[in-house]
């Protein structure tokens, strides 16, 4: 039944997520988060790899070497930074990230803390979302200003609280044209 089980992850995720798109003022995006997880291509993979305590794209890359899941979801998810990466008009066109509209910066914003909550569970601090994000910022490929617009507001999670944060999303961050 491990269907089940992930069925009632992504259900979790997607309503934590909702609430605080909600809360920011995001109501489309809230209810329109993450859809494509229940998508063939996606849920059966993610059930067949169901860990419980973190993502089973890590299961299913270890098992075959990528994460088919993972590179369907990202392309069709644009609160997902990699869903922003494209060749750079430098010469040698390297790999680099596009600055993400506010909108979908402040999406996964609150991907992460729904993460960071649905995954830790009790154990859930303000902290989490920002402490995972510094662990693993080092590998990401993202615009130096959408960078630092997610970690402004990860780090006001974590030293300033929920409410706060999301009181200053709903009424600075999304009011302006640009970060």
């Amino acid at each position: 039944m491990k269907w089940l089980e992930h069925m009632k992850t992504i259900n979790r995720h997607k309503s934590y997520v909702m609430e605080l798109c909600f809360r920011v003022g995001l109501y489309r995006q809230g209810l329109m988060h993450d859809l494509s997880k229940y998508s063939p291509v996606e849920f059966l993979v993610g059930a067949k790899y169901y860990q419980g305590d973190k993502s089973p794209n890590d299961a299913e890359r270890k098992d075959k070497g990528y994460t088919s899941a993972w590179l369907h979801h990202k392309g069709r998810n644009k609160h997902h930074l990699e869903y922003w990466i494209d060749y750079g008009l430098d010469e040698g066109h390297k790999m680099v990230g596009m600055k993400m509209p506010v909108r979908y910066v402040v999406e996964m914003f609150c991907d992460r803390v729904a993460a960071s909550k649905n995954y830790r569970g009790e154990k859930y601090t303000d902290a989490d979302a920002y402490n995972y994000y510094m662990k693993s910022r080092s590998h990401y490929i993202i615009h130096p200003e959408t960078a630092a617009l997610l970690e402004k507001l990860l780090k006001m999670l974590k030293d300033k609280g929920e409410h706060l944060t999301l009181y200053y999303i709903r009424t600075r961050v999304l009011k302006q044209k640009d970060y």
